[in-house]
């Protein structure tokens, strides 16, 4: 019987070992990485918003991400003509005359047609219409694939303006929508 017992043990020894043996090995516990990269936080801009009189009338705030530029129009009241106003990105970052004509055309670096429903559009200026209430106020945060650095970006060069227009935009018509004159303007450099 004590042979059997001490077989049996022998056994059970070689079975217990042969399935620590098929356990996949641990690996040991790894640290995070000290230098990973974290996102870069979004870059931000801000300017006043002036009417063709030279007065503040509001504010525009931009934060540029990754895949997006998000940009906030703050107006306060009696800034605007109540109703809808086309919104643009022009070309050249000068409000100085009255105008706003300095800033030249939309940013357009690939030649695309005027108007976000247009089918061979939108170009680079392109942005929806802003709502200014009964007050003449008005807040709106607008996203755009135009980048605010780097290459196309609105900080290049000369930099770009943004243009609130005294009509609204149609999104279609050439050259810019039927949206009408100037009539306040943000420097973006």
């Amino acid at each position: 019987m004590t042979r059997t017992l001490t077989l049996l043990a022998a056994l059970g020894c070689l079975a217990a070992g042969g399935a620590m043996a098929q356990e996949p090995a641990k690996e040991p516990a790894k640290e995070p990485a000290k230098d990973a990269a974290k996102p870069a936080a979004p870059e931000t801009y801000e300017s006043a918003i002036k009417n063709a009189k030279g007065d503040t009338i509001g504010k525009l705030a931009i934060r540029d991400g990754a895949n997006t530029l998000v940009m906030r129009v703050t107006i306060q009241p009696g800034g605007l003509p109540p109703g809808w106003h086309g919104l643009h990105f022009h070309a050249v970052g000068d409000c100085s005359d009255a105008k706003f004509m300095n800033s030249k055309a939309h940013v357009n670096h690939d030649q695309s047609k005027h108007g976000l429903l247009n089918p061979d559009g939108p170009d680079e200026g392109d942005l929806p219409n802003i709502f200014a209430n009964q007050d003449g106020s008005a807040n709106a945060e607008l996203s755009s694939e135009t980048a605010l650095t780097g290459e196309g970006g609105l900080k290049d060069g000369d930099g770009s303006a943004l243009i609130i227009h005294a009509n609204e935009d149609d999104h279609t018509t050439q050259p810019i929508g039927g949206a009408g004159d100037r009539i306040a303007c943000g420097v973006i450099k």
